[in-house]
């Protein structure tokens, strides 16, 4: 049953390398996921920065529910949960500030810091100590 395990975790790495090989990242369509998702994640921000502006937090929570509920994103089209809550006067006095609102670079947390410190610690050291090994091209057949 051994060799058949390492076989299989053989033939699985060879998947993995095939698939990561073929990849292709789009900035488009990053960018268009982020409009999508980021203004619903942004929400507690909003709030909590317009009730500094002076807003009633039960009316200014309302309104972020029913704008969230009528955006057309769930319709397939662009997020308008922006352009909503900039034209509802209750919102009015962090208009200024929306477009830093809706950077997606508040909502990554840790995530940048701890992806290069493990590419530094762990992915680097390994990609040295196999410096000398050849690139290997597998193939397999399902």
């Amino acid at each position: 049953m051994l060799p058949e395990c390492f076989l299989a975790a053989d033939a699985i790495l060879i998947l993995v390398a095939n698939v990561a090989a073929g990849l292709v990242v789009h900035p488009a369509v990053i960018a268009r996921h982020l409009a999508d998702e980021v203004p619903f994640m942004a929400t507690e921000n909003i709030l909590m920065e317009a009730v500094r502006a002076g807003g009633d937090r039960q009316n200014l929570h309302e309104k972020i529910r029913v704008h969230s509920h009528a955006a057309r994103v769930k319709l397939g089209e662009p997020n308008d949960l922006p352009r909503r809550l900039e034209e509802d006067p209750a919102f009015a006095g962090i208009c200024g500030r929306m477009a830093s609102l809706l950077d997606p670079r508040q909502y990554a947390g840790l995530a940048p810091r701890q992806a290069r410190d493990f590419l530094a610690r762990h992915v680097a050291p390994a990609l040295d100590r196999h410096r000398d090994v050849p690139d290997q091209r597998g193939e397999v057949k399902v």
